[in-house]
């Protein structure tokens, strides 16, 4: 499909480029023919009209020719501009200049009159750009927005970057925006006009602006904006329900983004400071390192292996009991490789659980591997209330057997992804992840591998967190779901997690939980409404929220430091150290676990798991 697409792009352009030939030769015959009927007009009998007529023809090849040479016919016209009208001015000045060195050194051969060589170039010079400007003439005093239907729609920004946005609404076939004008804080552009759109300003009254002109649609304009910028703009007009979409960053062209305009997404909400690496060190620990990413398929897992990948190990072999997701991101991982440094990485895939001992021995014993990531986990609370046994087959036995192979194969470094509902879980799949991690300090007690966890909340866009739920609720009309009122979540984007869990295993000299500063947490309910918002409805008119009541097993806040007085900051000061450890003997523990839990019934294994960690609390309802 792709090959097809290109040969009719292929025969499009070439078909382009002969009619502008076409066009070029036609201007320039009627240039010298106008000159040629202009010398007869005023009456000079001596020149040879014969001559001049045949020479046209020569005149011809030799123009388009170096036409050619030059490119003109390369030139990209969808947003012409000065820098190729003045290619084209230049182009042809220079193929006269040659014309008339020419007539003046071979005597008796003249092609034009000297006299009229200004304003045979001239005439030439419009001919040549006209037809390529033509388009967007058109667009300037026919614009597409005077018979357009679509969302009336303000700019923010009139610089280089509202230009750019401009450039796209007008030519875009795909879009029909009706743009109103420009807003900037510019004192020099505000009252001013820009490609026949006022200027209107400052943005701190857009607020206003959009009540007053009845904005349906905002896009900001600016080039590069600061994050801290961008949420400062957004939050002037919040509230109103208009659209609101942006210009790419430069680091999103970069990675071949085809869309020139996106939408504003919830991610986008998130004021958060650039996380700064040390990606050397990063690059120090995994390079060349045979890596084993279990969960592979999953959003933290899929992540993880791609972010690794940029590291240059020696090979990663991806584990998940999930058929299809691991499918999805070998697929995509073997397509981007091809084309990236990347593809000298050995990659490979294994369908298999972490809790199936003899499994994954195998698995070790085959790939020998030198650090592995257990991102492997059942997650979600109210799913796991109701099968309290696969949260502790999975995230205990799985874990259990994951660090006890990784000693046995003396793996070098044990990195667990734990989450923020271990800190005093109130259900079980919370209290499972905090099992695991006085799993891994009890190993690393004991063994010459080195084991450390990661804690932190919930990531933006992952399977099953309440963002794509609320875009799927306000797809179908609503309503949209929230448990309370008053719960609140820390928030974090799936990059942004995963180049700390990478970065906290680099520090972890074992026994470590470290904790990633989340930034503040943010109320579910305002959530809601914002991506309403977003989606340019009203909350509570357009769309209805609905307060469904908590779900079992869930906070109305979550907490990732036990004692925030006992915590140790990294050299990056998004990460901190947790040093409460539990000094149990895990080892019998965990087998008083395993021994026992198959044969209770949901709230026999909640109270097991009660009895070995201590700050599980326990709805007996």
């Amino acid at each position: 499909m792709g090959e097809k697409k290109f040969k009719k792009r292929y025969r499009y352009l070439n078909f382009t480029r002969i009619g502008f030939m076409f066009i070029d030769a036609l201007t320039i015959a009627l240039t010298y023919m106008t000159v040629i009927l202009i010398l007869w007009l005023i009456g000079v009998r001596d020149w040879n009209y014969k001559l001049s007529l045949w020479l046209i023809l020569p005149m011809i090849v030799f123009k388009l020719t170096v036409y050619y040479a030059f490119k003109l016919y390369h030139l990209v016209l969808v947003n012409v501009g000065l820098d190729e009208v003045f290619r084209i001015v230049w182009v042809v000045a220079l193929t006269n200049v040659v014309i008339i060195m020419i007539t003046l050194a071979i005597p008796n051969f003249h092609i034009i009159h000297e006299s009229l060589f200004v304003f045979t170039t001239l005439m030439e010079m419009s001919l040549a750009v006209l037809p390529r400007i033509l388009k967007r003439l058109l667009g300037m005093f026919v614009p597409k927005n005077y018979y357009a239907s679509g969302n009336r729609t303000l700019i923010v920004g009139a610089g280089s970057g509202g230009k750019i946005v401009l450039n796209e609404l007008r030519n875009n076939p795909h879009l029909s925006n009706h743009i109103v004008g420009f807003i900037d804080d510019d004192e020099m552009k505000i009252g001013n006009i820009m490609s026949g759109y006022p200027i209107f300003g400052p943005i701190s009254e857009i607020n206003k602006l959009i009540d007053r002109l009845n904005i349906q649609e905002v896009i900001i304009a600016i080039v590069n904006i600061e994050p801290k910028r961008f949420q400062d703009i957004i939050n002037y007009f919040i509230e109103k329900p208009v659209k609101i979409k942006r210009l790419p960053a430069f680091k999103d062209y970069e990675e071949d983004l085809p869309e020139r305009i996106l939408d504003v997404n919830v991610e986008d909400l998130l004021s958060r400071e650039v996380i700064e690496l040390d990606n050397q060190g990063i690059g120090e620990f995994l390079e060349n390192k045979r890596i084993i990413v279990t969960g592979a398929g999953g959003s933290i897992g899929s992540e993880l292996v791609r972010q690794i990948l940029k590291y240059k190990p020696k090979s990663i072999l991806m584990i998940d009991i999930y058929e299809n997701g691991i499918y999805d991101l070998n697929s995509e991982l073997s397509f981007n490789r091809l084309k990236s440094e990347s593809s000298t990485v050995e990659l490979k895939v294994q369908i298999a659980s972490v809790y199936n001992y003899r499994r994954m021995k195998n698995i070790f014993v085959e790939f020998e591997p030198e650090i592995v990531f257990h991102a492997a986990a059942y997650k979600h609370v109210p799913l796991m209330e109701g099968s309290p046994m696969e949260a502790v087959r999975t995230n205990v036995l799985g874990t259990y057997n994951m660090c006890k192979l990784a000693d046995e194969f003396k793996v070098k470094k044990f990195v667990l992804v734990s989450s923020d509902k271990a800190v005093r879980p109130t259900n079980v799949m919370g209290a499972t992840k905090r099992f695991a991690e006085m799993i891994i300090q009890s190993f690393n007690r004991l063994s010459e591998t080195n084991y450390s966890a990661v804690r932190f909340g919930n990531v933006l866009g992952s399977n099953g967190s309440v963002v794509p739920l609320f875009k799927n609720q306000i797809s179908r009309g609503g309503p949209v779901t929230v448990t309370d009122e008053n719960v609140i979540r820390y928030f974090m984007t799936i990059p942004e997690a995963v180049s700390l869990i990478l970065q906290s295993a680099t520090y972890a000299a074992g026994g470590e939980i470290f904790i990633l500063d989340m930034g503040e947490p943010v109320k579910i309910i305002d959530l809601a409404e914002k991506m309403i918002m977003l989606s340019g409805f009203k909350p509570y008119i357009d769309i209805q929220i609905k307060i469904t009541g908590l779900r079992p097993g869930e906070k109305l806040f979550e907490e990732l430091l036990v004692d925030k007085e006992k915590n140790i900051r990294t050299d990056n000061k998004l990460i901190f150290i947790e040093l409460i450890e539990e000094q149990n003997n895990v080892e019998e523990e965990t087998k008083e676990l395993l021994n026992n839990f198959e044969n209770l019934d949901n709230m026999g294994v909640k109270r097991l798991v009660k009895k070995f960690v201590s700050t599980y609390i326990i709805d007996e309802k």
